[in-house]
């Protein structure tokens, strides 16, 4: 009998709780609490005070409010990140940030404008 191990991916805001898969396309508004994950498409809005991951190969066409934000996937729209914006190699954004703390790897494509706020917003 095969057993595929999954390994849950821990953040600082505890285990990754929701994936939206590679093959999962959702449209509308995403609200959450718990740690998220975007591995296929998404259309619309997030607005949130959770964790959000954006994997590699993902593509979120949305503007997102979220506390941490990490980018390995293609977002075009903009991004608030009130506590934290990370964008990893793979990372893509076609927007505006906000974020009061802002950290880029080396070969982000990033097109927009930064603005850095102070602690977390309302």
């Amino acid at each position: 009998m095969n057993k595929k191990t999954t390994q849950s991916l821990v953040t600082e805001h505890g285990v990754i709780s929701t994936v939206l898969g590679k093959e999962t396309a959702f449209n509308g508004t995403l609200s959450f609490k718990k740690p998220l994950q975007i591995s296929g498409e998404f259309t619309g809005d997030i607005v949130s005070e959770g964790f959000l991951i954006i994997s590699e190969g993902a593509k979120v066409k949305a503007n997102i409010k979220a506390s941490t934000v990490i980018v390995g996937g293609t977002i075009i729209g903009n991004v608030t990140a009130t506590v934290r914006l990370e964008m990893l190699t793979s990372g893509k954004v076609q927007g505006n940030i906000r974020t009061a703390k802002l950290q880029i790897a080396d070969g982000v494509v990033f097109d927009g404008n930064c603005e850095m706020i102070s602690g977390e917003e309302p």
